[in-house]
């Protein structure tokens, strides 16, 4: 069983990141960023250096990863060529291994959940309806404003706030540590999974609880 850094009894409430972590896309993230890579000149990278380099917010991730600085305009070039790699790469991507029977198990228990993701909310709320999710959570929200600092935090304050739910007893599981940032500054817990865009020694690095896959997350919160 994974050691907590908060007791796991004080939550009741879950907030689950959707890319990385409830959904298996790392391979379509990957070809949508070596789509980036192709126009811009620059040699496709391999799933473990993109791991070990994707951070928020991402302007300077994409501009250290392309050795450039970018000029006017060609940053929504960026954002545009890595929706249409994504999207090419989305019919093949599955749930996480355990979803959604993870999900069932949570809810069984007599705790409730939610969806945040910088993913944008008109792409995501159709997509997690699609794969048959959406009865599964309170509460929906994908990226419905931009922030200063590219990060997750001021999004979940707001998606707590809209159900009126104490952070203090709220564990936002996700897979890279802006994850771990926005729950910490929003007064929840972090949880991290390895199994998305961050390795695992980055992951560790936030001094957040790390463990393999939302199944082992939910594990860990009922102390299986």
């Amino acid at each position: 069983m994974t050691e907590l850094s908060f007791d796991r009894r004080d939550i009741t409430h879950i907030v689950w990141d959707w890319n990385g972590t409830l959904l298996d896309d790392n391979h379509a993230n990957l070809a949508a960023v070596n789509a980036v890579c192709e126009t811009f000149g620059r040699e496709p990278v391999e799933m473990d250096h993109w791991r070990s380099v994707f951070r928020r917010p991402l302007v300077p991730c994409y501009e250290e990863l392309l050795g450039r600085t970018f000029a006017e305009g060609e940053w929504k070039r960026v954002e545009e060529l890595y929706h249409e790699g994504y999207e090419l790469h989305l019919p093949t991507c599955d749930l996480a291994d355990g979803v959604p029977d993870v999900l069932h198990t949570w809810s069984g228990g007599g705790g409730t959940q939610s969806l945040l993701s910088m993913a944008a909310h008109d792409h995501l709320v159709p997509l997690v309806t699609e794969r048959g999710l959406s009865h599964h959570f309170t509460r929906m929200d994908g990226r419905k404003f931009e922030t200063e600092h590219d990060s997750k935090a001021e999004h979940l304050v707001l998606h707590l706030e809209n159900q009126g739910i104490d952070p203090a007893k709220v564990v936002l599981i996700g897979d890279i540590d802006d994850d771990a940032r926005a729950a910490q500054e929003a007064g929840a817990q972090p949880l991290l999974v390895a199994s998305g865009l961050m390795s695992r020694d980055r992951l560790a690095a936030t001094g957040a609880p790390v463990v393999d896959s939302p199944v082992a997350a939910v594990n860990a919160l009922r102390g299986v």
